[in-house]
């Protein structure tokens, strides 16, 4: 067993909302490997899946645009709330958007040489202005996505999350974009890592049967039964982690009687026509950016020297 680091048993402690001696006994037992550690903790019971965001956040904004038949989802992150809440930084977001709309650049650095849409320069030139001269603060454009089609898109908390969702309809107008909407509200709210069974990894799905057998043979109650039932308990369990994790199977939240697929169904059936969900991406605001957190890494050096 080697010595673990601080930065470790804090990125554990973050991705599985676990206790900070219980993280540090699993490094030790895995020989600091993450992946394997997590593992552990979930075969002891201690954790649930893995956030994949963890607790770590950063200012900024998130933005949803659709412009027709274009739109964007765009995240821009800043030091403080206070400047993110500024009219510049709104304006350099909005300003910034349209330009993803109208030069569909291939990247972060590729749309820095763009021309800002409504400004005097690039995009490059006009941050660099505005983190040094206005905000006098760091900003940085992180990351955005760029979507054609039957767009629907939706907001949380002034840009804390953002969703932007694609479908494929042979319908139009306000309806399907509630449709669409709501789909997106759903994201936010629940954030589901797959959209349906089909994105998930054969070997995710062996994994978790991996774990909750082992959680199993944790418990005395169920390690007493036949391996064969134990099986087919496992099997029985992995249509709740479909349920759980993949969007359109996930009840609905505006009505639990129904999953997202069947609500969107539904729906198209009462418009005469057909939708699907074919894309989802959902950004929240500084999702996985280390913020300084002192107090808690002092406290980690004491309890583990």
């Amino acid at each position: 067993m080697g010595k673990v680091s601080v930065a470790e048993i804090k990125e554990l402690m973050k991705s599985t909302g676990v206790g900070m001696m219980d993280c540090k006994k699993a490094l030790e037992a895995n020989d600091g490997d993450m992946d394997k550690a997590i593992e552990f903790l979930r075969e002891k019971g201690l954790a649930t899946q893995a956030k994949k965001s963890g607790r770590a956040a950063a200012e900024g904004v998130v933005a949803a645009v659709v412009e027709g038949n274009t739109g964007v989802l765009l995240e821009v992150n800043t030091e403080t709330d206070f400047a993110a809440n500024t009219d510049d930084i709104r304006n350099f977001v909005a300003n910034v958007a349209a330009t993803i709309i109208k030069t569909n650049p291939a990247d972060v650095e590729a749309l820095k040489n763009e021309q800002l849409v409504n400004g005097t320069g690039t995009v490059g030139e006009a941050l660099t202005e505005l983190a040094g001269m206005k905000i006098r603060e760091n900003i940085v454009i992180r990351r955005f996505v760029r979507m054609e089609g039957t767009l629907a898109s939706y907001i949380h908390n002034g840009g804390s999350i953002g969703v932007l969702v694609r479908l494929d309809t042979d319908l139009s107008g306000d309806a399907v974009t509630a449709v669409g909407k709501d789909v997106a509200m759903q994201s936010a709210a629940l954030n589901a890592p797959y959209l349906n069974r089909e994105q998930v990894p054969a070997e995710v799905i062996e994994n978790e049967k991996k774990i909750m057998l082992a959680q199993m043979a944790e418990d005395p109650k169920m390690a007493s039964k036949p391996e064969q039932v134990r099986v087919k308990i496992v099997e029985g369990k992995v249509g709740k982690y479909y349920s759980e994790n993949c969007l359109l199977e996930q009840a609905f939240v505006k009505d639990d009687k129904l999953t997202v697929k069947g609500y969107v169904d539904a729906e198209a059936k009462k418009l005469g026509g057909t939708i699907s969900v074919v894309d989802v991406v959902r950004y929240e605001r500084g999702e996985g950016i280390e913020k300084k957190e002192d107090n808690l890494a002092d406290e980690i050096a004491k309890m583990i020297k």
